[in-house]
């Protein structure tokens, strides 16, 4: 006897979608049944025109514990991730202190425990004292983390003798490595000399050459060195062409995320602070040139840069746009934006279960257990009804930050039930289950 049956719907995977009842014993899914065979199980759920698909994996998270925790914690922000389908969480390492010695991982791994709605991944920093690299790699980070701009002196690698080192350092230890592309000469080059403090002088100060020159330095360096390497949110019409041509090139991915989809520059002026942060939002033509890289299969991730700020950060009165707090959230409403682009037709389910759970999963050393809807994967499932809308409200947000820029968006599906290792965590918007996530390291 199965612990859960959930029969009748229509389980989608990267590779296709099939009519099926899914089968879940001690957490994991035990068989992918045609509908209709026998079987008897201690709870059946009845899925029956519903969709069925992959718990998310957000690669790209800050979850601000320890030491930011009035911006958001451990709790807040995986209850925000499992009203939202997202069942996995990779959490950056800019938090205070930045994670980047295998002490720092440690206790921060311990500071998790017993206080998760859903499972996290650690990544951690990579320093200019590489020494410290060998007792972090120790304890399985899902990847580690390189800067080229605008981040402390202690973690900058601002040129391409510096990336290239520390990735031919890194190569032999088949790690994961984030890299942010940047240029710091850019940021503080003399084009960009204007302190008005207005939108404009903020786009300029970060513009799409220092996106393009990043992205080609990070592909190079890999090229050469034989690291693996997934490059950070991209979101310009410049960078979106260096990406296509250079990224044969390297055993390379990239991401970008649902605000870069939707959102232009023009935005700020409504939004304001709400909206800010970095990369900065470009224009419509940049907008279109990342829709067309999604729909034809060249974006390999979508993760959402979740980085929340509190309400009374958000909304000070700051003497120019470049200081106000940049982040926003995005945990909770990863799934309903992509069905939103499916419904528009851009992408279909099985790219939504591509780009937000079987690529992060298998990119970032979670492969084995996360991404899939088959046997002897992690039963870790969401339902989804398309044929039930849905409305996106910042009333409804879990994270302390409390608004989201998706507020008042229609969404043509419904997010029904959430299983974490086949226990239901949400049923129909609430979260009914609490604090059964665990912390995950990289498999392989």
């Amino acid at each position: 006897m199965f612990d859960t049956l959930i029969s009748g719907g229509t389980v989608v995977n990267a590779d296709g979608e099939v009519r099926a009842d899914v089968a879940i014993a001690d957490g994991r899914i035990a068989a992918i049944l045609s509908p209709g065979d026998a079987a008897t199980a201690r709870t059946e759920i009845n899925a029956a025109g519903r969709h069925l698909l992959p718990g998310l994996v957000d690669a790209h998270v800050h979850l601000r514990e320890p030491g930011l925790t009035h911006k958001e914690d451990f709790d807040s922000g995986t209850k925000a991730a499992a009203l939202g389908g997202v069942t996995t969480v990779l959490d950056m390492p800019t938090d205070d202190p930045w994670t980047a010695t295998g002490k720092q991982l440690s206790d921060k791994m311990a500071l998790a425990g017993g206080r998760l709605h859903v499972d996290v991944g650690f990544q951690a920093v990579i320093g200019r004292d590489l020494e410290a690299l060998e007792a972090l790699i120790a304890l399985r980070p899902v990847s580690l983390e390189l800067f080229t701009a605008d981040v402390p002196p202690a973690f900058m690698f601002d040129s391409l003798d510096a990336v290239k080192q520390t990735l031919k350092r890194l190569a032999p230890h088949d790690m994961l490595i984030g890299i942010s592309p940047g240029d710091q000469s850019l940021l503080l080059g003399s084009d960009i000399r204007d302190r008005s403090g207005d939108i404009p002088a903020f786009l300029s100060s970060r513009p799409p050459l220092a996106e393009a020159g990043g992205i080609a330095r990070a592909v190079l360096a890999a090229a050469e060195t034989g690291a693996r390497i997934h490059v950070r949110q991209i979101n310009s019409l410049l960078g979106v062409g260096v990406w296509r041509r250079l990224r044969d090139m390297a055993d390379a991915t990239v991401e970008t995320t649902p605000q870069n989809l939707f959102f232009t520059a023009d935005d700020y002026q409504t939004q304001g602070a709400g909206l800010k942060g970095s990369p900065p939002l470009r224009g419509r033509e940049d907008v279109e040139a990342l829709r067309a890289a999604l729909a034809e299969g060249s974006i390999d991730i979508i993760a959402t840069d979740h980085a929340p700020h509190s309400r009374a950060e958000k909304a000070m009165r700051y003497s120019a746009f470049s200081e106000i707090p940049g982040g926003m959230p995005g945990l909770q409403t990863l799934l309903p934006v992509m069905l939103k682009l499916v419904g528009e037709g851009l992408i279909g389910l099985t790219d939504l279960v591509r780009m937000c759970a079987f690529t992060p999963a298998k990119r970032f050393g979670l492969g084995r257990s996360k991404g899939r809807i088959a046997a002897g994967y992690d039963a870790d499932i969401v339902i989804v009804d398309r044929n039930r809308a849905s409305t996106i409200t910042s009333a409804e947000q879990a994270s302390r930050a409390a608004y989201t820029p998706f507020d008042g968006w229609s969404i043509p599906a419904r997010l029904t039930d959430v299983f974490l290792r086949g226990e239901r965590i949400v049923s129909e918007g609430s979260l009914v289950t609490y604090a059964h996530g665990q912390v995950v390291t990289r498999q392989d």
